[in-house]
């Protein structure tokens, strides 16, 4: 067989211990593959590079287009990137795939049957990471759903549950209030499922559905999530399966993957011999899947599982009267490596045949763009003169509407304030005013809005962004304000 070239980071802290253990398993197990090492994490950040990235990675991964990857540290302080983000978004990693599994009675869990998978969206929402200071008072982070981004992850949370002959796929959004962004991720989940009448599908709202994953995870099977939420929940997931220390993460991509432990670096254990890379070893295999060599994978997480099972435990999940060998991170990967070609006997083997394991990327459909109209535009304002009574400033800037475009509304917070607020509502120094077309369902031309823009300035107002208020295929592209 072939050797598959696989680009390497040993990483920061206890990385470089738990990455030597992952590799001696999985090459005592079989592995063939070509390692180019690569530097990247805290000595590239000190040595005043600020993205953490010797050049020389992105040809090393544009070449193997596979990354394993230790936990990496970043520099406390402001100008410092994460390379994790970096890298799925160059790359376009855009499916993050998180298996989380009970192993008990070996491992300390509430939830003796949870078995699910997290699969969460790795590129959008608010990790867009475009934030703002507007005003005084308020700050601003812009949450970006996209339909192809959404189509894509959905579609591949299916893909995997159907590889993984995984019977139910359930999406949690908060679309009873972010009606546009998290609605357009239900509306996709709902036309895709439509698609794979042999997998079940449900969705919840995030919060109870948070909550009945944290109380009866085994009512769950696959869980697609957008960016945000499955960051939070994955952890979720893998803690209340045992700990975060034992969960491995796949990010998948048309261009590449990256496969990691979903925990950070440590370095308060760095050193010691006492690290357990279990978490790294998951993602190490779920990486063999990935680049055809299945039968490593089995064989590696069948011996892993049968370590757990006869008691050998590093310290962070030892228990006495369960475990019966406390151990360190080179004497656990010795362990691992004594058993490989064995399988547990109470928790449940594994199995990668018949194609199990990491579906391929796809990119989302072509589809036809709606018809786009133009019905009016939000200016946001600065403004704190008169005590912030929005009666007063309704009056002053409706001087700056004229017979084609009318101030209709303004809100503070997202909440109505005028025309006709409650006196009690608290305001702010950020202000949304809704300039629409005087006609009802016309639209307006971008002139007229620079015009209006020209009138607000010149009635001296502090102008500190505008948002152009659209149709598509005459449904609203803009929500309405709270209270309207």
């Amino acid at each position: 067989m072939a050797k598959t070239p696989i680009t390497v980071a040993y990483g920061d802290g206890i990385g470089p211990e738990i990455m030597t253990a992952s590799l001696r398993i999985l090459e005592a197990a079989g592995a063939e593959f070509d390692i180019e090492e690569v530097q990247v994490g805290e000595k590239v950040y000190l040595s005043g590079n600020t993205s953490g990235i010797d050049p020389k990675f992105w040809d090393s991964i544009r070449r193997t287009k596979v990354f394993f990857k230790a936990p990496l540290t970043t520099p406390q302080g402001g100008g410092f990137k994460s390379i994790n983000v970096t890298t799925r978004k160059t790359l376009s990693l855009y499916a993050n795939v998180r298996p989380t599994r009970s192993l008990h009675p070996f491992v300390d869990t509430k939830h003796p049957n949870q078995d699910l998978v997290i699969i969460r969206e790795n590129e959008e929402d608010l990790y867009a990471g475009i934030e703002h200071r507007q005003t005084d008072e308020v700050y601003q982070c812009l949450k970006l759903l996209s339909r192809p981004g959404s189509e894509r992850i959905v579609r591949y949370a299916f893909e995997y549950a159907r590889a993984n002959k995984r019977k139910k796929v359930t999406a949690f959004t908060k679309d009873n209030i972010m009606k546009l962004t998290d609605g357009l991720f239900h509306k996709v989940f709902d036309e895709i499922a439509k698609e794979y009448p042999d997998i079940e599908n449900e969705h919840w709202i995030v919060d109870i559905g948070a909550a009945k994953m944290a109380d009866t995870p085994e009512n769950f099977d696959v869980i697609v999530l957008p960016n945000l939420y499955g960051d939070v929940l994955s952890d979720v997931a893998a803690q209340i399966a045992g700990s975060v220390g034992l969960a491995g993460s796949a990010n998948i991509g048309e261009h590449g993957a990256m496969f990691e432990a979903i925990h950070g670096s440590a370095p308060r254990r760095a050193n010691q011999n006492l690290a357990n890379p279990s978490g790294l070893l998951l993602g190490g295999i779920m990486m063999m899947v990935h680049i055809g060599q299945p039968e490593v994978a089995e064989k590696v997480h069948n011996a892993w599982l049968k370590t757990v099972e006869d008691g050998i435990h590093t310290y962070d999940i030892f228990r006495e009267g369960v475990s019966k060998e406390k151990v360190g991170t080179k004497e656990f990967a010795d362990a691992v490596i004594a058993r490989i070609g064995q399988k547990p006997s109470q928790l449940e083997p594994v199995s990668y045949a018949g194609g199990a394991g990491i579906p391929k990327a796809s990119d989302a459909a072509a589809r036809t763009p709606a018809k786009k109209a133009r019905l009016g535009v939000d200016v946001f304002l600065d403004w704190t003169d008169d005590d912030r009574d929005p009666n007063l400033l309704g009056e002053k800037l409706s001087k700056a509407g004229n017979d084609e475009v009318k101030l209709t509304m303004i809100t503070n917070r997202g909440l109505k304030v005028w025309p006709k607020g409650a006196p009690e509502t608290f305001c702010t120094d950020h202000w949304r005013c809704r300039f629409m077309s005087t006609t009802e369902g016309g639209e307006v031309s971008q002139q007229q809005i620079l015009d209006l823009m020209q009138r607000v300035h010149d009635h001296s107002f502090e102008i500190i962004k505008s948002e152009q208020l659209y149709t598509f295929d005459g449904e609203p592209g803009f929500s309405l304000g709270q209270g309207q």
